[in-house]
């Protein structure tokens, strides 16, 4: 049975995109006879609030959709990552990382080939190579670090991987093209990328449809679900909704937030067409 999900994070108010999104997933489910979930993805302690879990669900509704209950909310489900965070680590595939900001992009100016990632440049490794002794004396130090994953090392312990997308077809994985990526903060127990891949295979999720700005994270995604001995759903990365102009629609956009549509007078067979037009 097909399984969908639409995975929104309750840091402002839904938009035009995120209708078109949710309808994605919510149709792709009904029109198969499966199910379609919704996901609250609120880690982001200092930025997600309450009134737009609120929203989302009210504006969600509005819409037409519906979805099974209860509504899977990460911030009350760490242990499930901290689980696979615990695991990663009993196997040497990640190691602290305690260079600030400041530091990474330092480094990274004093590089003269600074290798490139989708969002630019790459963490350069910096703390990669540090013995244990020394991560261990810094760590009882008191210093703030991140938790990184060692892709190359990773790598080597899965051999090639791929993933299929509907709308690309067989994917070969390159998760070396994001670096060694963040997998937990000490102000976030996880990121998104451990957090979206435990939750969609704990909730059965067969086929994650998403934006086509999250194509480059299905890498490092496959590689996770690999090392965790996790199933890998079917993918389908659709287009990013944006206007005339060719900039994506964002969540600062107050006059196509489904609040301002409604309150303008907008109906729910409206914003679906709308969202469905601006799309093609």
């Amino acid at each position: 049975m097909i399984v969908t999900r639409f995975a929104p994070s309750p840091t402002g108010l839904l938009h035009l995109g995120h209708a078109y999104a949710a309808l994605f997933a919510w149709q792709r489910a009904q029109e198969a006879g499966g199910r379609f979930l919704l996901r609250i993805e609120d880690i982001d302690a200092s930025r997600c609030r309450e009134e737009f879990v609120a929203a989302i669900l009210e504006n969600l509704s509005w819409l037409g959709l519906d979805w099974e209950t209860p509504v899977r909310r990460q911030s009350r489900h760490l242990g499930d990552y901290r689980a696979a965070l615990d695991r990663l680590e009993a196997a040497g595939l990640v190691y602290p990382c305690f260079c600030t900001r400041a530091a990474i992009k330092a480094e990274i100016a004093r590089a003269l080939d600074a290798p490139q990632g989708p969002d630019g440049p790459l963490y350069p490794g910096t703390c990669r190579g540090l013995s244990p002794r020394e991560r261990e004396r810094r760590r009882l130090a008191g210093e703030a670090y991140a938790v990184r994953l060692d892709v190359a090392q990773a790598l080597a312990r899965t051999g090639p991987l791929t993933w299929h997308d509907e709308r690309g077809g067989s994917v070969a994985a390159d998760p070396l093209a994001l670096g060694d990526v963040v997998l937990a903060r000490k102000d976030a127990p996880t990121s998104y990328h451990l957090a979206v891949t435990v939750d969609d295979a704990l909730q059965g999720v067969t086929l994650v449809t998403r934006g086509a700005d999250l194509f480059a994270a299905t890498h490092v995604h496959r590689l996770l679900q690999a090392l965790l001995d996790l199933p890998t759903p079917e993918y389908c990365h659709h287009a990013l909704l944006g206007d005339a102009e060719g900039r994506r629609y964002a969540k600062r956009d107050r006059s196509l937030t489904l609040r301002a549509l409604r309150e303008a007078g907008r109906t729910p067979a409206e914003v679906r067409a709308m969202a469905s037009s601006a799309a093609t």
